[in-house]
């Protein structure tokens, strides 16, 4: 199958582990800090980096002690960096995490979450099979010219990820993007705020209804539910974690996964199924990146060995 393109947001996230979320007035003192690279692309990027897929990254990178970071990051990774932005910011991600390993995210945002159509100047959309877009980046102003790319170059199939803010996004974005019939990566919270459903199966069959396409909603620990361009469905169990170190970048890890499996060729459960063993993982380490040594086994379909 063709690569996949991925465009969307690599900036620094500043995990602080707490016990609790503070309240006015109150005076906590976290049980530590750290930080690591983050943004939705840039995670679903690293899952189909770290299980061998071909695609291609497109993430603008600015200035400043975060946009630093992330460059040299990304130069030690060797991750190309297509778009250096020279006048402008990075941004960055707190992450508060509490004891119970839930995680609440203050996000200051740069010049990561931007996007101009000539940054795809390279890039020929008839080469891909897949292009992944985040509702976070469709969500500030200049989603516009991201939706009027996807317009312009109808090519590849659109695995979209609203994320937590996509009920955010103006009613007109949400249309124009609706229209292109993407492949939805939800989570259950997310799929109920999108329609105003009362569930999730209600919720999934609009929105099916509504891109004419696939519908795939995490569930937690309940696992995931898929209602398929066709109308057939399946459920896919959850991989029970042994421990929860946080759920930072779970669901990006769990589309990365999907996007990978896919771009390689795998059955659609078959993906969903991997992505469940690889979210499992996700939560068992701190932070979003799982080490390659704790990745999931490859199904047999991909394997080389």
């Amino acid at each position: 199958m063709k690569p996949a393109l991925i465009i969307g947001s690599t900036c620094v996230d500043i995990i602080i582990h707490l016990d609790h979320l503070p309240v006015t007035a109150e005076d906590l003192h976290p049980s530590s800090q750290s930080m690591a690279l983050g943004g939705c692309a840039y995670n679903a990027a690293y899952m189909v980096r770290l299980l061998g897929a071909p695609h291609t990254f497109i993430s603008p990178v600015g200035t400043g002690m975060y946009g630093n970071y992330v460059a040299q990051c990304l130069a030690q990774a060797g991750v190309p960096i297509p778009v250096r932005i020279p006048d402008r910011d990075n941004g960055c991600c707190y992450c508060l995490v509490e004891a119970s390993g839930e995680r609440t995210f203050l996000s200051y945002h740069g010049v990561e979450y931007t996007f101009q159509e000539a940054w795809m100047e390279p890039c020929d959309a008839a080469d891909f099979g897949l292009v992944y877009v985040c509702g976070l980046e469709v969500e500030e102003p200049t989603g516009v010219n991201l939706i009027s790319w996807l317009e312009k170059n109808p090519g590849p199939d659109i695995f979209y990820a609203p994320g937590p803010r996509g009920c955010r996004v103006s009613p007109e974005k949400t249309a124009r993007l609706m229209a292109l019939h993407p492949m939805l990566h939800i989570n259950e919270q997310e799929s109920l705020d999108l329609t105003g459903a009362s569930h999730y199966l209600e919720a999934a069959a609009m929105l099916r209804q509504k891109t004419g396409n696939t519908v795939l909603v995490t569930l937690g620990e309940k696992g995931a539910y898929c209602i398929e361009k066709d109308g057939s469905s399946f459920h896919s169990p959850a991989i029970p974690a042994a421990c929860i170190a946080d759920t930072i970048g779970a669901g990006d890890a769990h589309a990365g996964a999907v996007l990978a499996c896919l771009t390689m060729g795998l059955p659609l459960e078959q993906a969903v199924s991997y992505a469940n063993q690889v979210a499992s993982a996700v939560i068992q380490v701190p932070g979003a990146s799982l080490p390659p040594d704790l990745l999931p086994p490859l199904p047999a379909a991909l394997r080389t060995d």
